[in-house]
């Protein structure tokens, strides 16, 4: 009798639903990186193998009969999860800062990515206040999911892409602003890559760039699988089973720790405000979460009661590379046109001002923050910024096969201070949707935040020069 329960169980459709779902992800990915290595154009064009199988999906879904075999709910779900994932991965890795990246470099390269956040909302919102005052063509705060799409990648423009949905509904107004996060997103990776590759071209037409080949860079040493002192590769269990039950155990601790505050009594604006939007901190609460239990690990060791090294950096990787690679997949075929026709004007002006803006602002301070390695710094952080950090790491990889420069380092260890400065924009996410008022301030408060990371990165360009004067008067 329970064998034949258990055969009608999984005999049922819905006991496939998921797992069909990922198959449909896995095989996307796998068409996509077979189109990027098989199509020169798209190989130079060095676009992510995720975007392609996300926009193979697209297509697939545009097909009549073949729109309800990708499930919209799955992959906004799917994309979700795998942010916070990929994050928690991140975090749990062992990151030192090397001799060649110093601990102020590190916080400046945050405070350029907080600050490129800011600009993009910033530019974002000029274009969709004057569209919404001259005739409600999009929600007025819309404006905002430009450095949640380019800076922050397709999960956070997915998370507050609802959470603007819903505040444009309270107030009577209609907002797809899911999908039209997502869009964004999509673009932004597609505007990382080609604009990165014409720049790059360019440069190196004009002699300032020299072609060197990455064959080395791509064959990994032998330390770059396994540090000192770490547990067995197969023992009464697996090292990768290790990892990834550290992943999710943390991941765990999130959704508890969010749970918990979510029964709390925390006012006004912590019912109105916080509230909603701690879901959409999975990300952030993950990277708490994984440093905190990355530091425990550290005291039972020091502590003598755990002798071995559970945390490989190398497998963590791995786990952290695939979350983001399902998320692009995932977050791409979560898309839909339905909508789209209502926001296509500002969408487009949004987007390239957007890119525009990005590659100008990241271009100046690059050329004052990184002396010695300009374009090297400028390439990584222009990749993460409209992209991901693996779009950063492979617009690198073309001018620093070794990652000999502290590029690489930067972009990789900058990541806490960039959470940190960059944590009030999250704030004010939740707080401009509710009115057009609380917009308007969003705005104000956005400048005057913007100016101060931007005088903080040029402070010795700016005071610099004029403690010379002093001196010389």
């Amino acid at each position: 009798m329970i064998l034949d329960a258990t055969v009608m169980t999984f005999d049922k459709p819905e006991a496939w639903q998921w797992l069909i779902q990922f198959c449909i992800l896995a095989t996307a990915l796998l068409l996509g990186n077979l189109l990027r290595t098989q199509i020169p154009f798209l190989k130079k064009s060095l676009l992510p193998s995720a975007l392609l199988g996300g926009l193979l999906l697209l297509v697939f879904k545009a097909f009549p009969g073949c729109r309800e075999l990708v499930n919209k709910s799955v992959m906004e779900v799917v994309t979700y999860h795998a942010l916070g994932l990929g994050f928690v991965a991140l975090a749990l890795k062992n990151n030192k800062i090397e001799s060649k990246s110093s601990t102020m470099k590190v916080i400046e390269t945050g405070a350029l990515t907080a600050s490129s956040y800011v600009i993009q909302g910033i530019v974002g919102l000029l274009v969709t206040i004057p569209f919404f005052l001259w005739g409600k063509k999009i929600f007025y705060a819309a404006g905002l999911l430009l450095p949640m799409g380019y800076g922050q990648g397709p999960g956070q423009a997915l998370n507050f892409g609802k959470i603007f949905t819903q505040a444009a509904a309270d107030q009577g107004l209609t907002f797809a602003g899911a999908d039209f996060g997502l869009s964004i997103a999509a673009t932004g990776f597609i505007v990382g890559s080609l604009m990165g590759v014409i720049y790059m071209n360019y440069l190196r037409r004009k002699g300032k760039l020299s072609r060197k080949k990455i064959a080395d860079a791509q064959v990994n040493k032998l330390e770059d699988y396994e540090g000192k002192n770490e547990i067995p590769d197969a023992e009464s269990i697996d090292k990768l089973s290790v990892q990834v039950c550290m992943v999710l155990f943390v991941y765990f601790l999130v959704y508890l720790f969010t749970h918990w505050i979510q029964g709390m009594e925390l006012g006004n604006f912590g019912e109105k405000t916080l509230k909603p939007m701690l879901w959409g901190f999975n990300f952030l609460i993950g990277t708490l979460f994984g440093i905190l239990f990355k530091w425990i690990l550290s005291r039972f060791k020091k502590a003598r009661f755990i002798k071995r090294e559970y945390i490989n950096n190398y497998m963590l990787n791995r786990i952290s590379g695939l979350c983001f690679d399902v998320m692009i997949v995932a977050g791409t075929a979560a898309i839909s046109f339905d909508e789209f026709g209502k926001f296509v004007l500002p969408f487009a002006i949004i987007c390239a001002l957007g890119a525009l803006v990005t590659f100008v602002y990241v271009l100046y301070i690059s050329k004052h923050l990184y002396p010695d390695y300009q374009y090297e710094g400028f390439f990584s952080m222009f990749g993460m910024l409209t992209g991901t950090a693996s779009n950063g790491m492979i617009l690198l990889r073309e001018i620093d096969p070794k990652f000999e420069t502290p590029a690489a380092n930067n972009l990789v260890l900058q990541t806490l201070s960039a959470i940190v400065l960059g944590f009030p924009v999250l704030l004010l996410m939740g707080f401009a949707p509710k009115s057009l008022q609380a917009t308007w301030i969003t705005l104000g408060i956005l400048v005057v935040f913007w100016a101060g990371l931007t005088v903080f990165m040029l402070r010795k360009k700016i005071f610099g020069k004029k403690t010379e004067d002093r001196s010389k008067k």
